[in-house]
């Protein structure tokens, strides 16, 4: 994960608004709609410019034998000394430069994550062939992950035996677990259902059913959730205790 310092205008380009927050689904749909946009515009601009210019140097529109017309290959001459390039290069620079800071503010924000007080962090361990899931109080699910809605869920991913890839298609959340390594992501559902996670790097035979349920629910439902499997915890270990 990055934890590098970006450059003086991306932290202005953070706080001005411009750069989407949200969801990761909401991140990068925006950033595909702003490159859609972008090139609808170009592609009018250009296909437009093209057209006018087969217009106005058509065959038979009145035009001399003698006239200086564009050839192919050629530079054409004229245009006011050279302008129309640099005003046309000028306006390139402006939106490129734009672009790629813009975009590099956005995916930063999408690797930082959101720095909520009420983030959660839920260890991710991958094996052959399923995923293993170990919330904050110790309890352990296995192929199911349960988080509430519009709460920001960090996952912590690790594998225990060979290299697997834990994604989500859906929330847009993908990252590596790397035996001996632990890699970091995040996601925030807006919404409540279940949704799948999957295995993203051929591990074996299973891969294709090395599959997890990611359970979105009301905060209120999740909650009581949580609270019983801190109650069953804690029954287990004075059994545990009363036992030895």
């Amino acid at each position: 994960m990055y934890h590098g310092t970006a450059g003086d205008a991306v932290p202005v380009l953070l706080q001005s608004g411009l750069v989407p927050r949200g969801t990761r689904a909401y991140v990068f749909r925006s950033i595909y709609e702003v490159f859609l946009l972008l090139g609808a515009v170009v592609a009018v601009v250009v296909i437009g410019y093209m057209l006018y210019n087969a217009y106005k140097y058509r065959a038979g529109n009145g035009y001399d034998a003698d006239v200086d017309r564009p050839v192919l290959g050629e530079l054409p001459t004229g245009g006011g000394g050279g302008k129309k390039l640099f005003t046309s290069f000028l306006l390139s620079t402006i939106v490129v430069i734009s672009l790629v800071s813009w975009t590099y503010g956005t995916l930063l924000f999408v690797e930082e994550g959101p720095q909520a007080d009420d983030t959660m962090e839920v260890e991710v361990e991958g094996y052959q062939f399923g995923w293993r899931f170990t919330y904050p109080n110790g309890h352990t699910t296995d192929g199911v992950l349960r988080v509430p809605e519009n709460r920001s869920v960090r996952l912590v991913v690790t594998s225990d035996d060979v290299f697997h890839n834990f994604g989500i298609p859906e929330l847009r959340v993908k990252t590596d677990a790397i035996p001996g390594q632990e890699t970091e992501t995040w996601f925030r559902a807006n919404e409540t259902g279940t949704y799948t996670a999957q295995c993203y790097e051929l591990c074996g035979a299973g891969h294709s059913f090395m599959t997890a349920d990611v359970v979105v629910m009301e905060p209120e439902e999740y909650e009581s959730w949580y609270a019983s499997t801190e109650r069953n915890a804690s029954a287990e270990n004075a059994t545990t205790e009363a036992g030895a």
